[in-house]
């Protein structure tokens, strides 16, 4: 009989394993009938933890624990502009869609003729304090001066609140488009507020200084609400929710021994021929044991959405630093990888004779597509077929 020894990925604890394995028991009888399955629980045995309860993690502003700084206004505008910074045209958009019929009189110049002028200008010309705003900000202010929302929004604001929004959407964009090409340096919150300002004024907001006092700060933040998420002040609770996973990452990088010791003696328990099989993480850590040692009774290693042949690739695998070859000792490798799912990695390529690729399809987006293996009967099949 052919044991098969699931060894779980990142953040599986019970009961979580439990209906891991109500899946799986049965997706591989329906293949592999003669096959009976083990689960190696590492993330019970040496998963990561918040040993101090969570002492590293900081105060959220305004808490009153002197750990923090800020406020809750503070908050909201930052998780505000990291929304505009996802869609820079969403305050436009919102705007646009407010707007009703205005009838221009014969000659009046259309409300949205002067800021398309003014963007075509900065799009040819810069603005000063605003290069800080990265590299892209002329073309990002050519893209804007080109945009069909551009009039309905006119037609439904005040010259001075458009000249806010343009001046935000094109700072968003250009901060977004510094994203996007990785730039390792990206600007402060003040610099930010200051290149908005310039730019608002540029296009027909009043000066700064003109006597409106703390109506001149709110009238740079985003004025419609983009459904803040309170990350900041629910860290505690993200961080109980996503710790395990990201944590049993870094352990198992940093100290990842005496998982793959267990995982060897609990192999030695056991009659061959032993298949191991590994998802995400528990691929990685079936590869390495693998790698660093012969398993003796070990006659497949089966890997699933697992980031092996990219740690190997990159240098980070601790077992094999390219270009250096699998051993012989290492069994026959079967490696699937949903073509959706970001986290899944072709191993043939890297390893061409050694090991064989199988890509799958759930018609899943990412991320389900990481966890909805186990119910493709592409993927039981492709193991069965292979089993000893």
């Amino acid at each position: 009989m052919t044991t098969v020894v699931f060894i779980h990925g990142t953040g599986v604890r019970e009961p979580h394993l439990g209906t891991l394995l109500a899946r799986i028991v049965p997706g591989l009888a329906a293949t592999a009938p003669g096959a009976h399955v083990v689960a190696y629980d590492w993330g019970g045995q040496h998963g990561a933890e918040l040993a101090a309860d969570g002492a590293s993690i900081p105060a959220p502003p305004g808490s009153g624990t002197g750990r923090g700084t800020g406020d809750l206004d503070d908050s909201d505008e930052t998780e505000e502009w990291a929304r505009l910074y996802e869609d820079p045209s969403a305050e436009l958009a919102t705007a646009a869609a407010g707007a009703s019929p205005r009838v221009t009189a014969p000659g009046a110049a259309f409300p949205d003729e002067r800021p398309r002028a003014v963007l075509r200008e900065i799009a040819a010309e810069g603005v000063c304090r605003a290069d800080a705003l990265g590299p892209e900000l002329t073309r990002e202010a050519a893209e804007l001066a080109r945009s069909p929302l551009l009039r309905p929004a006119a037609e439904a604001l005040d010259q001075e609140t458009l000249a806010w929004v343009l001046a935000r959407a094109l700072a968003a964009a250009a901060v977004a488009a510094d994203l996007a090409a990785d730039s390792p340096v990206q600007c402060g919150g003040g610099v930010r507020d200051t290149a908005v300002a310039e730019l608002a004024e540029r296009l027909g907001a009043p000066p700064a200084g003109t006597g409106r006092g703390p109506l001149l700060r709110m009238a740079g933040r985003p004025l419609v609400r983009l459904g803040s998420r309170y990350a900041v002040r629910r860290r505690r609770a993200l961080t109980d929710a996503a710790h395990p996973a990201a944590g049993d990452i870094l352990k198992y990088l940093a100290r990842g021994e005496g998982m793959r010791e267990g995982l060897r003696e609990l192999v030695a328990t056991l009659e061959p021929p032993v298949v191991l099989l590994g998802h995400s993480l528990g691929g990685i850590m079936a590869l390495d044991t693998l790698i660093s040692a012969p398993l003796p009774g070990a006659e497949l290693l089966v890997t699933v959405g697992s980031q092996g042949p990219f740690l190997y690739e990159t240098g980070a695998l601790p077992s094999l630093l390219h270009p250096a070859l699998l051993p012989g000792h290492v069994p026959p490798w079967l490696n699937l990888h949903d073509r959706r799912d970001l986290l899944g990695y072709a191993a043939e390529p890297l390893f061409p004779g050694r090991a064989h690729d199988v890509a799958t399809d759930s018609r899943q987006p990412f991320p389900v597509a990481h966890s909805a293996y186990w119910t493709d009967p592409a993927v039981y099949r492709a193991i069965g077929e292979r089993l000893p």
